[in-house]
């Protein structure tokens, strides 16, 4: 992953997923020292970290548009394991 993305500017979340996955595909390889591989280790789960809080943000904002019983949308926050398969727009009934 480039450094330059350390600028007062956090890293982009597809940046920092390429450069978890190249450093998962040299630690595959086996052919680092050890101070090397630890070093990529560390980097790994700094970037694991920061791409598990930008998902955590992410689903923090979904919202699920769902049509009322008048036949008008709203939003709605998204409730993860709610809903899901079969309880698409609609399936809850207004309060």
């Amino acid at each position: 992953m480039p450094r330059t993305t350390k600028k007062n500017k956090p890293p982009r979340f597809e940046d920092a997923l390429a450069g978890l996955e190249r450093i998962v595909r040299e630690l595959e390889g086996g052919d680092l020292p050890l101070d090397d591989a630890l070093k990529l280790f560390e980097e790994g789960v700094r970037l694991s970290r920061f791409c598990s809080a930008k998902l955590d943000e992410a689903e923090k904002k979904i919202e699920i548009l769902t049509r009322s019983a008048d036949g008008e949308w709203r939003a709605e926050p998204f409730l993860p394991g709610e809903g899901g398969e079969g309880g698409g727009p609609g399936s809850r009934e207004e309060e």
